[in-house]
């Protein structure tokens, strides 16, 4: 896997996905940043809801639950220093759909967190608290 970060000065980076996804990031105010587009951090916990979500989606229609709608809501504390790693991150599942099974969707979410989602394993391999909570909605 590769892809590509580039400065466009100032706080902005405009970055390209071996794919040829494009997608920019910029830095805070404070920091030169014009708000043009989300943080590095940020992309990171959007990296690990993408991740995350994609799992239980998947695990859940091969399980053969008709899943109409999934969202992923994501709180992360970081550490007071620097760097200002992730110390905690909550993953909190809004699963809706047509007749679901909540043990089927528990156990979606804890193999995503426990086996399958790359992103979450890293995290909690470097040190991060990583939670994972759901409901039906």
């Amino acid at each position: 896997m590769k892809t590509r970060v580039k400065w466009a000065g100032e706080a902005l980076f405009h970055g390209e996905s071996e794919a040829g996804h494009k997608v920019t990031m910029d830095g805070p105010p404070e920091h030169g940043g014009k708000n043009q587009g989300p943080r590095p951090m940020e992309m990171l916990l959007l990296g690990v809801g993408g991740c995350s979500s994609f799992d239980v989606i998947h695990i859940l229609q091969r399980g053969r639950q008709d899943v109409t709608g999934c969202s992923v809501e994501i709180d992360a504390e970081r550490v007071d220093a620097v760097p200002s790693v992730f110390s905690k991150i909550h993953l909190h599942f809004r699963i809706s759909g047509n007749n679901l099974e909540e043990k089927r969707v528990a156990n979606a979410v804890r193999m995503s967190a426990k086996k399958y989602c790359s992103a979450s394993i890293m995290l909690q391999r470097g040190g991060v608290d990583v939670s994972h909570s759901f409901e039906l909605v």
